[in-house]
């Protein structure tokens, strides 16, 4: 029989045989031999080196400091344009599609493009940030095709009026974000806003007051006063002073007056509607200065009947 003795058992480590010599000299590890091993058969020529194996090596190397320095100096995408340019991938053309405001000038003056720039080296991120920066446009796509094309599609934005802000004119949209300062007469169907505050709150009133298409297509200019409430500049020059608050009943109110003795017509030159409970009419100069005329005139007459009685 056999008896086993308990107890912990001792782990022996064998060395490696290809790190030991038989002879008992320490052998170089796997990858320093053939590393040796190499650098043997160079000295004893038993490897042949090809021809311009030193050429080429020395022009890599040049290549590879000039790469570097062109780098460090920060002209390694001068570089790349230069040399792709010259291998046939100039811009030589650019697609836009979607403009109505933004003119091909216009981006390739943002883009800086003058017939020499590589499509290749061209950053399509820098190029959409560019463009996006030119005041109609609201989203902007960039596509290169190969070798010389871009194209460039723009979602522009909408005018939605015109604001008056002192003597500065500028295109607004429906938010009341500033789109672009007024240049032509091709925008004149817009409705007018003037007055501080008026361009945030244009889109609303607007919305508001469309309730009455008649009064809104005679309407010239709507008036901000004091960041509160609205005045009306009709196109016959009449001014409408409108209240702050219930605005409907004000313009039922001119509704009325209007049906029943044309108000509007008539020689005035304001209808104030801000009080509730009446309504207020200033005459133009000339109807004041006839009115005196009539009333000195009747004035007159009457002395001269009271003397005849």
């Amino acid at each position: 029989m056999f008896a086993l003795i308990g107890g912990k058992t001792k782990r022996v480590r064998v060395p490696d045989p290809s790190t030991v010599d038989l002879d008992g000299g320490l052998v170089l590890p796997r990858p320093l031999r053939r590393i040796v091993r190499l650098a043997v058969s160079l000295c004893t020529g038993r490897i042949a080196i090809p021809a311009h194996t030193g050429t080429i090596a020395v022009v890599g190397l040049f290549a590879a400091t000039g790469y570097y320095g062109v780098s460090l100096g920060g002209h390694s995408q001068a570089v790349a344009q230069a040399t792709t340019s010259a291998v046939g991938f100039a811009i030589e053309d650019v697609k836009v599609s979607g403009n109505a405001h933004t003119s091909e000038i216009d981006i390739l003056q943002q883009l800086g493009l003058d017939g020499t720039t590589s499509l290749v080296a061209l950053d399509i991120g820098e190029a959409r940030r560019l463009i996006a920066e030119l005041p109609w446009v609201e989203r902007v796509t960039v596509r290169k095709v190969y070798p010389g094309t871009i194209e460039v599609d723009l979602t522009e934005r909408k005018a939605f009026a015109i604001w008056q802000h002192g003597s500065d004119l500028s295109l607004i949209e429906e938010s009341g974000s500033v789109i672009a300062p007024l240049r032509d007469n091709k925008f004149a169907s817009l409705p007018l806003f003037v007055g501080r505050d008026a361009e945030a709150e244009a889109a609303k009133f607007y919305s508001t007051f469309s309730q009455w298409p008649e009064m809104k297509s005679r309407v010239k200019a709507f008036i901000r006063i004091a960041a509160r409430r609205w005045d009306l500049q009709l196109d016959n020059g009449v001014l409408v002073r409108l209240p702050e608050h219930d605005l409907a009943r004000a313009m039922e109110r001119l509704a009325t007056l209007e049906r029943e003795h044309q108000i509007l017509e008539r020689d005035i030159a304001t209808v104030d509607l801000r009080l509730g409970d009446r309504t207020t009419v200033q005459l133009t100069e000339g109807a004041v200065e006839r009115r005196e005329a009539v009333l000195k005139e009747r004035t007159k007459r009457l002395k001269a009947e009271e003397k005849n009685i």
